[in-house]
C-alpha cells in the first residue's frame, strides 16, 4: 500500500513539474483554455494526477478555474510592476536584518549556490538559482514571514523571469549582483547592502517589463494585459 502511494505521489509530482514547465516556457500561453482531457493527451497521464496538478498550479497562481475547466492565468504588466514594488520593500528589509543576523556558513552556502551557475549555464539551472538565492537571502533575516513573502513573490514573477533566463547577459549580471549583495552582508554594511538589493530588483523589473512588452508584440503572450506599468512606476 505504501509503495503504491509513493508511486502515485511520484507520478503526480512529475505531471505537476511537466505542466508547470510548459506554462513557464510559454508552450501553454497566458489566457489559453486547458481541459483535463487535453492535458491527458499532452502529458500521457491519467485524469487523477492531472486534476491534482491543476489544483497545485491554481494555488501558485499559474492557472485559474473557469466554469468548465481551467485557463492559463494571464499576465498583467501593471500587476508585475506592483509585485516588483512589493518585492523591493520586502527584500530590502530582509537584507537589512541579514546584515545583523547572518552566519558565515549561511553566506558560504548562498555563494556556493550562486557559483553553481558557473558550471551549468542551462536556462533551467539559472532560473532555479535566481529563485533559490532570493529565498535564501530572506532566510538570513530569521523572520518566517519575510521568507514566506519572498517565496510568494518569486512564484508570482516566475513566468516573467523565465523570459530572461536564457540570455547570457542576464546570467552574468545576476551572478555579479548576487555576489555583491552577499559580500556586503558579510561585511555587515546594511546601507550598501540595501542599496544593492534595491538596484538589483529594479534592474530586474525593468528587464522583465521590457521582455514582457516584446513578447506581447510577438503575440506569444496573447492572453496578457499590456499597459499601466510605466505610469505606475512614474508616480
Amino acid at each position: 500500500m505504501g509503495h503504491d502511494g509513493d508511486g502515485s505521489r511520484q507520478i503526480g509530482n512529475q505531471v505537476f513539474a511537466r505542466l508547470r514547465k510548459l506554462i513557464l516556457e510559454l508552450d501553454l500561453v497566458p489566457g489559453e483554455r486547458v481541459s483535463e482531457r487535453d492535458l491527458q493527451a499532452l502529458v500521457g497521464a491519467s485524469r487523477t494526477p492531472i486534476r491534482e496538478a491543476l489544483l497545485r498550479l491554481e494555488r501558485e497562481g499559474l492557472v485559474v478555474r473557469e466554469h468548465r475547466g481551467y485557463r492559463v492565468a494571464p499576465i498583467s504588466e501593471r500587476e508585475l510592476a506592483s509585485v516588483y514594488e512589493w518585492r523591493e520593500i520586502v527584500e530590502s528589509q530582509a537584507v537589512r536584518l541579514a546584515c545583523a543576523r547572518a552566519l558565515p556558513e549561511q553566506l558560504d552556502a548562498i555563494q556556493a549556490t550562486i557559483d553553481r551557475g558557473l558550471h551549468d549555464a542551462s536556462p533551467e539551472t539559472w532560473f532555479r538559482i535566481g529563485s533559490d538565492v532570493h529565498v535564501m537571502l530572506a532566510g538570513l533575516s530569521g523572520n518566517p514571514f519575510l521568507i514566506r513573502a519572498v517565496e510568494d513573490i518569486m512564484l508570482r514573477i516566475d513566468r516573467a523571469r523565465w523570459l530572461l533566463a536564457s540570455t547570457p547577459e542576464g546570467r552574468d549580471t545576476a551572478h555579479r549582483e548576487h555576489t555583491r549583495i552577499v559580500t556586503l552582508i558579510r561585511a555587515g554594511d546594511a546601507e550598501a547592502a540595501v542599496q544593492a538589493i534595491s538596484a538589483h530588483v529594479r534592474s530586474g523589473r525593468d528587464a522583465v517589463l521590457s521582455a514582457f512588452e516584446t513578447e506581447i508584440r510577438k503575440s506569444r503572450l496573447r492572453g496578457s494585459v499590456l499597459g499601466g506599468a510605466r505610469e505606475r512606476l512614474a508616480t
